[in-house]
């Protein structure tokens, strides 16, 4: 093959090539898509807690308690919202460049795929916890089979979470070993 019939190919592996590397911005209305979901959770947030100001006198202690959970939970969750916008935007699509603004999140500073798989499964363990406590408070008005539903959820987001974590040490760990050879 001469270098003229190289040409043609070479210009459509660069154009794929870019088409590629650009089709991440299809990601871009998916985040945006979970910046309006968190305006829900905003407006949940705040219905629930006008319920909890105006009927505290009315619901009593229990009742208190699961609205609070529920306030929490509802926190959790647009934690994690944050968690997955900024951090996927930012390792998925393109930088925010807001490594000079004071409020920078520390941890955005050292986020990468699978950092944010461990911060999700973390947050998920969290958002669980919060849905047993709920259900433990709340158990004579739950099933006895949905109560070991939700166990074993939280069970196998814990296991995941292991799992996950332990892979991504093994995965660490192989690769400083392999930059440890390469340099010596």
């Amino acid at each position: 093959m001469t270098e003229k019939d190289l040409k043609p190919r070479n210009a459509t592996l660069a154009i794929m090539g870019q088409l590629i590397f650009w089709s991440r911005w299809l990601q871009a209305p998916l985040y945006l898509g979970l910046i309006v979901a968190q305006c829900v959770y905003v407006y949940l947030f705040m219905v629930e807690l006008s319920h909890l100001v105006l009927g505290a006198n009315k619901i009593g202690e229990t009742g208190i308690m699961l609205i609070v959970l529920g306030l929490i939970d509802v926190v959790m969750i647009a934690n994690l919202l944050v968690m997955v916008i900024i951090g996927g935007y930012e390792t998925f699509v393109s930088r925010l460049n807001i490594r000079e603004h004071p409020d920078q999140p520390e941890w955005l500073s050292h986020v990468n795929a699978a950092t944010m798989k461990i911060k999700l499964s973390m947050a998920l363990i969290g958002i669980s916890s919060v849905h047993l406590l709920k259900t433990f408070i709340n158990a004579a008005n739950i099933t006895e089979a949905t109560i070991k539903w939700q166990v074993a959820i939280h069970l196998t987001f814990l296991l995941s979470a292991v799992a996950m974590a332990y892979t991504d040490r093994i995965m660490t760990r192989t690769l400083l070993e392999a930059h440890g050879k390469a340099e010596h």
